[in-house]
């Protein structure tokens, strides 16, 4: 078993002990048939467990009605998948994370990709779906070393910053946390690492017409919105593409430190002048009519920017009263 799982809780170590997995809380996680189960919290979000009871239910036939959604558009499921596995930009000794594998119709694609230096781990919610992939993936040679666990998508059990690529493909619209989903990924992610992310959604260009209500109607989860407001502040690179007959999005970006970073102090040209740190912070109260006209009036004459007129001003008038206190 591979040491690469911390807690889904607090990224502590594990220790394991009795086909098991402890950690320092002495929380327990078993592992069954080789597969961990590092879901957290044990009392999940209603969305999460309606999704974990529907793939119970639809296990067993899952991949065999799947396709009838990429025929529905007259589109070849291979080529659109192969669509998502080229925007993670893999090399093969990559380590990679796929949340929501389910039974591995894009885990193959990308285990093709990695060879005997990259890892492939792969996680579900659903043991009966998970288990449906471990059996078609056993069935085949693959070069890179695999793993795979029970856990929640948006509490995962991995050690930060260990994945070069991090790929989601389905299931992402019904997460009970959709921001922390994001957040996890990014963790988990190195900084300069990637994420690819996909699911259904009807651009709203089209949910007014007929090809838009008919679909919505028969399959509820096209009227899901984007997840752009979840996304990292430290997404860089962004791109969306609608594909598999322009009904399902992708996102791809690249995961940096931190908020973007930008020159806010150099000196503005123009009548208001300042620069934009000056113009953010440096506002004033506010001010009758008459006195801001006088304001524009006066600065005008100067030849001076506001912001220079104003903090000329300011500062001689301010620097006036303290000397008149001493």
């Amino acid at each position: 078993m591979n040491k690469k799982y911390v807690s889904p809780i607090d990224q502590s170590p594990l220790r394991f002990e009795k086909n098991q997995f402890v950690d320092s809380k002495g929380n327990i996680f078993p592992i069954r048939d080789g597969i961990p189960n590092l879901i957290f919290p044990k009392n999940l979000d209603k969305s999460d467990l309606e999704s974990i009871d529907w793939y119970k239910k639809n296990a067993n036939c899952y991949d065999d009605y799947l396709p009838m959604t990429f025929d529905t558009f007259g589109v070849n499921e291979d080529e659109e998948r192969q669509k998502l596995i080229d925007a993670l930009k893999l090399k093969e000794n990559h380590k990679v994370l796929e949340t929501g594998c389910g039974t591995g119709r894009d885990s193959e694609k990308i285990a093709n990709q990695l060879n005997e230096d990259g890892e492939l781990y792969l996680q579900d919610i659903s043991e009966e779906i998970l288990k449906i992939g471990i059996e078609k993936l056993s069935k085949k040679s693959f070069k890179p070393h695999i793993e795979f666990s029970l856990a929640n998508g948006y509490f995962l059990p991995f050690e930060n910053n260990y994945f070069d690529r991090v790929f989601h493909f389905g299931g992402l619209n019904t997460f009970g946390d959709i921001k922390r989903a994001f957040t996890e990924m990014v963790r988990v992610c190195k900084p300069g690492g990637r994420i690819v992310v996909g699911d259904e959604n009807m651009p709203v260009w089209l949910r007014e017409t007929e090809f838009g209500k008919v679909l919505m109607n028969s399959n509820p989860h096209y009227k899901y919105d984007l997840p752009l407001k979840h996304l990292p502040i430290n997404a860089r690179n962004v791109k969306l593409e609608w594909f598999i007959g322009g009904v399902f999005y992708f996102i791809s970006f690249d995961v940096d430190n931190g908020e973007p970073k930008a020159n806010f102090d150099f000196k503005i040209p123009g009548e208001r002048g300042g620069t934009h740190r000056s113009r953010y912070y440096g506002k004033l109260e506010g001010v009758s009519k008459e006195a801001l006209s006088l304001v524009n009036k006066a600065q005008k004459k100067s030849g001076k920017s506001r912001h220079d007129w104003l903090e000329d001003v300011l500062k001689k008038a301010a620097t006036e009263e303290l000397e008149k206190k001493k």
